[in-house]
């Protein structure tokens, strides 16, 4: 069985186009039976009532709300703990990401791939800011990193049963999936592809988002910036020292060096703390407020989690 995991936020412009093109392409893959879960990170236009009558008149759509808007992230999460597939799919619901594709990812997966990634070869339709930026984080963090990362690959990927419940039992908290993943080390490998403009609609991911998310990979995956202040505090008192010597006045740089070495440590510091405070805490990754959709035998057993959420909910 195949699983698809669609994450949608105030997508009700384009819900209706990905729907009939992924249908199409489930209905004629060959030896799957196939599910697909919309996910409604707590959109305020009309997302919930479509993918609501999507799921009330096809027996193989599933419809799950979150309370409110928990993240891309965490409806992602959401969707691979709902799942009951041999093989789940995450895309997203703006057609950036041809379902076309999911036939070839299928196929390498029955080849014995734990993890088919999606790699983009090109990025139409998207500014020259966020291509360079993109470009440069993946990169920035494969290096910083303490395990090798798919560079050039978002959230759309078909991971193996195995995967999809180690990822659902993790008590990590702010899970950075796309990190996630490769840390487990299971065998991935990568289909190729020109990513498309939206269909329509606009981007949800602005600029405050995308630097989230960063923060979130750069944290989750490497100790880099961790040590960072060691080194930057080191290089600046060596460098306060050799002014002192050659100036014979310490004040004009090795004061303010060490102010500014002080103040990016703590900062440093601090993000690692609130990491660790949001860990501790304990609250779930988001709170599902309403499912819509009977697949019957195929519904897998409740994940314990989101068995409290209903229940506290």
């Amino acid at each position: 069985m195949l699983s698809v995991v669609v994450p949608c936020y105030n997508e009700v412009e384009v819900l209706a186009h990905t729907h009939a093109r992924l249908s199409q392409v489930l209905a004629a893959l060959a030896g799957f039976e196939c599910e697909q879960i919309y996910v409604d990170d707590g959109s305020s236009d009309g997302t919930w009532e479509a993918v609501n009558a999507l799921a009330r008149t096809s027996g193989s759509v599933r419809a799950v709300r979150l309370s409110r808007n928990f993240g891309h992230q965490a409806a992602c999460l959401a969707g691979l703990r709902e799942s009951a597939g041999d093989a789940v799919v995450v895309i997203d619901a703006d057609l950036q990401d041809p379902p076309e594709l999911i036939p070839d990812m299928a196929a390498l997966w029955r080849e014995g791939w734990s993890v088919v990634s999606a790699r983009r070869r090109a990025r139409d339709g998207e500014t020259w800011f966020k291509k360079a930026s993109a470009y440069a984080f993946y990169r920035l963090l494969n290096t910083l990193s303490d395990h090798a990362l798919a560079l050039d690959t978002g959230d759309f990927r078909l991971l193996d049963r195995e995967l999809v419940d180690l990822l659902a039992s993790t008590p990590d908290k702010n899970l950075y999936l796309r990190g996630a993943v490769s840390w487990f080390g299971l065998p991935e490998t990568s289909v190729t592809y020109d990513r498309d403009p939206r269909h329509a609609g606009e981007s949800k991911y602005t600029l405050r988002k995308m630097l989230a998310l960063s923060r979130r990979g750069l944290l989750a995956g490497s100790v880099a910036p961790l040590r960072l202040s060691t080194y930057l505090g080191t290089a600046v008192l060596a460098g306060g020292l050799a002014a002192a010597t050659v100036r014979r006045d310490p004040r004009l740089l090795a004061r303010p060096g060490a102010f500014g070495a002080h103040a990016l440590a703590l900062g440093i510091v601090g993000e690692y703390l609130h990491a660790v405070f949001r860990q501790v805490q304990g609250r779930p990754d988001y709170v599902i407020a309403d499912r819509v959709g009977a697949p019957g035998a195929l519904a897998p057993a409740p994940h314990p989690l989101a068995e409290k959420e209903r229940v506290a909910l």
